[in-house]
């Protein structure tokens, strides 16, 4: 009876081989039926390059997660101060009429120190969503390459990143929001509060829970399309700067240039981000600032120039930011000597279908 259902089963839609890192770097296919060899195969392969952990293990995801929090939480919160002076432009156009100006007008009013305010939120609200953001990144390109099969996910591999980092976004957000509430009423509503510890109680008392997640919806319409961008953009920026510009192979770059390629592939993906989600970002600096006002309300109102104040700024805190973020996050993995795949190359068995080999 089961040797029956085996076949039956293996003509799924969903069905896909499953694959391990070997030495050269090469994915191979084994059946989903020699688990217990392949565990033993990526043991042996792990010992032979000397990595910490398996590829798709427990172990790796946690640590790609701690990644995450790390290449967020310390970025997000060192550009506190760009980043307050770019959401005040966005509420209140008026007064802070550029960057220059802006930083002017804060230190006048508030001092140097006003300057840091937000930090606490910041810092712990883009840690979590680090950690969901580059966590769950890997577990969904695993899983639905997995499901993809071997020569599909080379061939989409564009759309892979794309789903995968939408999907790692969706709950990076969720962790976000309640963070991102709190910074925005502290650094564009002056004397609301100064601290977390101020803001919080402050906000469940006027408006409950919902303070902290009316703007989860309008983070999602900022934070997927930005993710998207910064992983799928930088997952072909790589694959390019390797084929074209770095002058050999990346097996024989050392681990300090690949790292600067890294540096260079962020950056680029970086500001293609700022771009795409800049607009919904301006929704929620005001969207938080108000209350009873809905994302499409704010939206009508700012008009489509509106939605584009501060864009410079962004442009360059997003574009240092993702760049040092992907930079922290691949020196986490040199560090914890976890397994890092080559960009992908089209596999053998799709280059003979092609007739690409002989």
């Amino acid at each position: 009876m089961f040797s029956s259902i085996a076949p039956l089963a293996r003509l799924n839609p969903f069905y896909a081989p499953h694959f391990q890192l070997v030495q050269d770097g090469v994915r191979k296919r084994t059946e989903p039926a020699e688990a217990p060899t392949t565990r033993r195969s990526l043991a042996a392969a792990s010992a032979v390059e000397e990595y910490s952990c398996e590829y798709g293990s427990l172990k790796f995801y946690a640590l790609c997660g701690f990644g995450g929090v790390l290449s967020c939480g310390l970025t997000h919160t060192a550009v506190v101060p760009l980043d307050l002076v770019k959401c005040r432009m966005q509420v209140d156009p008026q007064k802070y009429k550029s960057i220059f100006n802006g930083f002017s007008v804060t230190v006048k009013e508030d001092g140097v120190r006003g300057l840091a305010k937000g930090w606490a939120p910041t810092f712990i609200g883009y840690s979590l969503q680090g950690l969901c953001k580059f966590g769950f990144y890997e577990v969904f390109k695993i899983l639905y390459g997995n499901m993809l099969g071997e020569e599909n996910a080379y061939l989409w591999r564009t759309s892979l990143y794309l789903a995968a980092s939408a999907s790692a976004e969706f709950f990076a957000d969720i962790a976000l929001a309640p963070m991102e509430a709190a910074k925005v009423r502290i650094q564009t509503q002056p004397g609301y509060a100064n601290t977390l510890r101020q803001a919080v109680p402050k906000m469940f008392g006027e408006e409950g829970i919902w303070a902290f997640y009316k703007g989860v919806a309008p983070l999602w319409m900022r934070q997927i399309p930005y993710t998207m961008m910064k992983f799928a953009c930088f997952e072909r920026t790589v694959e390019a700067l390797y084929k074209y510009v770095v002058p050999k192979p990346r097996s024989e770059c050392s681990k300090a240039e690949q790292l600067v390629v890294t540096f260079i592939a962020g950056y680029i993906a970086g500001v293609f981000c700022a771009i795409v989600s800049h607009p919904a970002d301006s929704v929620v600096s005001v969207l938080n600032k108000e209350k009873g006002s809905s994302a499409s309300q704010v939206l009508m109102r700012l008009g489509f120039r509106g939605v584009w104040k501060g864009l410079f700024a962004r442009i360059i805190m997003i574009g240092t930011l993702t760049a040092l973020q992907w930079f922290i996050y691949d020196s986490v993995k040199v560090y914890f000597r976890l397994p890092r795949p080559p960009p992908p190359e089209m596999p053998e068995s799709l280059k003979k279908k092609l007739g690409l080999t002989e």
